[in-house]
């Protein structure tokens, strides 16, 4: 287990969609930013409260000129995360900044490319099964019904 700590950022991104002449604003949460602060918990939450109070959200970063300064609502929550609402220019959307520890990392692992007789086992019996999705079995209860 590492002892590293980060700042997350989190943003409200949109994008709009006219299908058939209607528009649609469509939002979805992204994970923006994720920097990595050291071994200081403390730095780390001064440093989410400067991301809170001046990151500016690609959807105003993307139409703002030199000098233009957003209107911002920060909120501290109880659990250590802030909520921004962020506004400029008839624009608006809200970013969520958070301190996190790092308590694992795993590098991707690729497969080695199928064989061809793999190929051709798979073109006459089917795909494989899917991989069975992750669950979890509380302690201290029995398999019985």
């Amino acid at each position: 287990m590492t002892a590293d700590w980060y700042v997350l950022i989190e943003e409200d991104t949109r994008i709009t969609e006219r299908p058939e002449g209607v528009e649609l604003k469509l939002h979805r949460w992204m994970l923006v930013g994720t920097h990595h602060i050291g071994q200081d918990e403390a730095e780390a939450v001064a440093a989410a409260e400067d991301a809170a109070l001046h990151h500016v959200p690609g959807v105003l970063a993307r139409h703002a000129r030199p000098g233009d300064e957003p209107a911002r609502h920060a909120f501290l929550a109880q659990d250590g995360a802030w909520v921004v609402r962020v506004r400029q220019r008839h624009r608006e959307c809200h970013i969520r900044v958070t301190t996190a520890r790092l308590v694992h990392a795993r590098e991707e692992k690729v497969a080695p490319p199928k064989s061809l007789k793999e190929k051709l086992r798979t073109a006459v019996e089917g795909p494989p099964l899917p991989v069975e999705p992750w669950s979890w079995t509380p302690r201290g209860t029995n398999d019985r019904v």
